[in-house]
């Protein structure tokens, strides 16, 4: 598993994962009946998780698609509009 985001771009993301975390749990803590609060502490910790790993599936799976388009290689010459 290849690191396949930033320093910066790592510590983003675990702050704003601990944040969710904070948030969802003062939720929780409140009314724990409700999803949502539930939902939002999973993205938090798979967004610390992402961050602490430097490993991003989504951006990954993006990746390896890019590498499976073919390439635009066909030139379409100056285009005229009038």
């Amino acid at each position: 598993m290849r690191p396949n985001i930033g320093i910066v771009n790592a510590l983003i993301r675990i702050t704003l994962g601990f944040t969710l975390l904070a948030w969802a749990t003062s939720k929780m803590g409140r009314r724990c009946h409700k999803g949502s609060p539930l939902f939002v502490a999973l993205i938090g910790s798979m967004k610390v998780a992402e961050g602490i790993t430097r490993f991003c599936p989504v951006m990954y799976a993006v990746e390896q698609q890019q590498d499976k388009m073919p390439a635009d290689d066909f030139d379409l010459g100056p285009m005229n509009p009038s």
